[in-house]
């Protein structure tokens, strides 16, 4: 069945209950109002600092969106842009355009003018809808798209080049659309990291979706009562395909606008999470604040909170140590995925196996994985070699890029870049993105090693390694050390502590910086990349 069918048994099941809740942590009105009583409001400056929607108002928010594109000619197979921050819109528009059976192109919120034009185009957008925040960089490219698109602003003062999204939706049906959609159809095209140029567009159906929604609900035993609390942004499948979770139940979430750690705990605190999804860096902030004291557990409510859970990155074993320390109650879960396997969850560790925190898991429900070496031939137990996964989730193609496509799929096999091994449990071990190996004097370095290695040290906050040109050794490991807020701390002490592993794995570069991290939590090492090669290299003293 399609995505939307869930919205529509929500709105029918539970359609008084609420779906979505928003919180913006840096208005200071604490107001509870709901969607209805919202609209009813003057348009101000800001909005409410918490607003809430229900499953019926949901479903009809979407109907309506829907009816308005159907309205405007928009047909099956079209596509939809969004482009927004996280807002209390965000998924009504997303289900409204694919109610309408058009396609959802979800939109970075960092793009520049020119991605934001790039992706319009490699995808064939013929509506975008837009929040305040991107004003001036929709406006410097209306000239380019304006006329053979449709531009929806979603926020308070309309600019002129623009339509009002409320206005346009206001007097359209709330009854939902009569149109077919099955599961083979297209639902969305999201983008990829872009972290080797501008980003590929990738192709899903609604089969992907939905198995994505079974499969959160699965990994994760999320109920009815259940709460969950999602912080990063809903253009990403991190964030999207989790919550999906929540519309598998019909159960609540919150969208905190803000990922600081007193807004994480009286985020859940207050609504009484019972999930929250983290970013390594956020987890890094919390534990930070913790020892610090910046943070008391006592002055929050926190004892339904179940499940803490990782995905978008490797998760040193040292810092869920250090969480468990504070909260041994906690189930944890790691979530492996790509974009190109809608998301999270084609691995994942499982909610009970402590023992193998450092793995990201078994192949997840749905799912095949295999690993292979370079004549795509399966390795040895416990051999490194690249990462296969096969399943329901796998995406399409990369739209309008067939080469691309033919590099990594290969009968129904997505090839996802990554290195890893498997142990004789079953339980696979991300080892490094292929691209990231350094290769020292002949020998392989896998940084994800070193990084988590070096996580471990009490003063570092974060650390990333990347492989810098030299002369005779082809490349060295450099560790990028972001120390912990106060702390100070020399090299010769990093040095020391590396004495600890093998000698062709110490890093023969240390450089004390702030470690770069994109939205959904990822190291940005191209940019490092770019920062630091440049720089005029001297080797470290021999380490004996």
């Amino acid at each position: 069945m399609p995505i939307t069918d869930l919205l529509e048994r929500n709105s029918k099941l539970y359609g008084e209950e609420i779906a979505l809740v928003e919180i913006n942590p840096e208005i200071q009105e604490e107001q509870r109002v709901t969607w209805k009583e919202y609209e009813l409001i003057q348009p101000t400056s800001s909005v409410p600092y918490r607003r809430e929607i229900t499953w019926s108002v949901f479903d009809e928010k979407a109907n309506r969106v829907a009816n308005m594109l159907l309205g405007r000619g928009i047909r099956r197979g079209q596509k939809v842009a969004i482009l927004l921050m996280n807002c209390l819109e965000w998924l009504p528009i997303y289900f409204g355009v694919l109610k309408a059976g058009a396609v959802a192109v979800p939109l970075n919120f960092r793009y520049t003018s020119d991605e934001i034009d790039y992706c319009l185009k490699l995808a064939d957008v013929d509506v975008l809808f837009f929040g305040p925040e991107f004003i001036g960089r929709v406006e410097a490219i209306v000239p380019k798209i304006s006329r053979q698109m449709l531009l929806f602003f979603v926020g308070d003062t309309c600019p002129s080049f623009a339509e009002d999204y409320h206005r346009a939706t206001a007097n359209c049906s709330s009854v939902a659309p009569k149109v077919l959609i099955d599961d083979e159809d297209e639902a969305a095209i999201y983008y990829s990291s872009g972290t080797t140029g501008f980003p590929k567009a990738i192709l899903l159906k609604h089969q992907a979706l939905i198995q994505s929604a079974r499969m959160e609900a699965i990994h994760h035993a999320t109920t009815h009562e259940d709460v969950f609390l999602c912080i990063p942004p809903l253009y990403h499948t991190g964030a999207k395909m989790h919550w999906f979770g929540s519309l598998f139940t019909g159960s609540r979430a919150v969208l905190l606008k803000g990922n600081t750690p007193q807004a994480i705990f009286e985020a859940a605190s207050s609504e009484r999470c019972t999930i929250v999804w983290l970013l390594v860096p956020w987890c890094q902030d919390i534990l930070a604040a913790l020892d610090r004291g910046d943070l008391e557990l006592e002055d929050y409510h926190l004892s339904q909170w179940r499940l803490m859970h990782i995905g978008a990155q490797p998760v040193p074993p040292s810092l869920i140590k250090h969480w468990m320390r504070y909260f041994p109650h906690h189930k944890y879960d790691t979530n492996y995925g790509l974009s190109e396997s809608t998301g999270p969850g084609c691995v994942h560790l499982g909610m009970d196996h402590l023992d193998k925190v450092g793995a990201i898991g078994v192949p997840g429900y749905g799912w095949k994985v295999k690993i292979v070496d370079e004549q795509n031939a399966l390795v040895k137990q416990g051999d490194v070699g690249e990462l296969c996964v096969k399943g329901p989730g796998v995406m399409v193609c990369y739209y309008h890029n067939p080469e691309a496509t033919a590099e990594v799929l290969e009968n129904g096999w997505l090839h996802t870049g990554d290195m890893a091994r498997q142990d004789e449990e079953g339980f696979i071990y991300l080892v490094d993105r292929k691209k990231d190996v350094i290769i020292s004097g002949g020998e392989n370095l896998y940084p994800v090693q070193i990084e988590a290695f070096l996580s471990a040290y009490p003063k570092v906050h974060d650390v990333a390694v990347i492989g810098l040109p030299d002369h005779r050794l082809g490349e060295i490991a450099a560790a990028i050390i972001q120390l912990k807020e106060g702390m100070t701390c020399t090299e010769s002490e990093i040095n020391q502590y590396c004495m600890d592993l093998p000698r062709y794995k110490r890093p023969r570069k240390l450089i004390f910086a702030d470690v770069p991290r994109n939205p959904t939590g990822k190291i940005e090492k191209p940019k490092l990349r770019e920062q630091y090669c440049g720089v005029r290299l001297v080797e470290a003293q021999n380490r004996s």
